[in-house]
């Protein structure tokens, strides 16, 4: 599984201990830092994600709401 994180958005919102986390919890996903995901209108309203090839965007109020939804879609993917 392969999820892409916006860097702009990770410093607008905050999210870098959030991604951290997650990497700590889920080695075996491949994360992947993008200058621009270019999702600006949903990046201006939160913290964003790219989960898989299109599979899931995820734009969540804040970054532990969208740790708790990356974190359980990622549990769910590995359980199968």
């Amino acid at each position: 599984m392969k999820v892409k994180v916006c860097c702009k958005n990770l410093k607008r919102c905050d999210g870098k201990s959030a991604v951290k986390a997650l990497k700590g919890e889920f080695p075996d996903v491949k994360w992947k830092k993008k200058d621009c995901l270019g999702r600006c209108g949903a990046c201006k309203k939160g913290a964003i994600a790219e989960v898989g090839k299109g599979e899931a965007f995820l734009c969540k109020k804040d970054p532990d709401t969208l740790y708790a939804e990356l974190k359980k879609l990622l549990v769910s993917a590995k359980t199968g």
